[in-house]
Formats: C-alpha cells, structure tokens, sequence
C-alpha cells in the first residue's frame, strides 16, 4: 500500500489529503481510499470533512481548494439531518 499526503496551508485552517491506494502488478486499482482532513494553525487536533472511494477525488478537491479557498467546503459541510452549514472550527 502507497500512502500519499498533501498538506494545504490557509489563513484559517490547514487542509490535509491523505490517499491510500494498491495497485497490481500492471497499475490496476486494487484499493484507493482519500480522507480530507481540517486542522486549526498550531493545533494536534484533525476534524474529518469527507471520505472517498472514487480514484481522483482527491485531485479534483485540492483544485477546488486552490481556486474557491475556504468556500469549496460550503458543499461539504451541510448537515443532512438539519441542512444548515455547519462551522469548519469545532
């Protein structure tokens, strides 16, 4: 298993991509997971925003990061029970 992790510094909050995948022999996906993580500047504390299964989800994230900054979480960060944004501090 190969582990890739991507770190966005920000004013606010720092992004963190972690990508855990497995390929075969002839670069087939075996496995890819991606977690995005926000963390406060100077805090141990990481706060998972999303999960994904989908090979490129990652990628396409962090470009929505670097155009649309913070704004790029406000499609993540809806509570399905309620359907009000939540606060990306906790």
């Amino acid at each position: 298993m190969r582990q890739a992790i991507t770190r966005i510094k920000g004013l606010t909050v720092n992004i963190e991509v972690v990508e855990v995948y497995q390929t075969d022999q002839h670069g087939g996906i075996l496995c890819y997971v991606a977690t995005i993580y926000i963390q406060a500047p100077g805090s141990a504390d990481k706060r998972l925003v999303r999960k994904s299964r989908l090979p490129g989800a990652a990628t396409a994230l962090k470009a929505e990061i670097k155009r649309d900054g913070l704004r790029a979480f406000d499609r993540m960060l809806v509570n399905p029970d309620h359907r009000q944004p939540r606060s990306l501090h906790p």
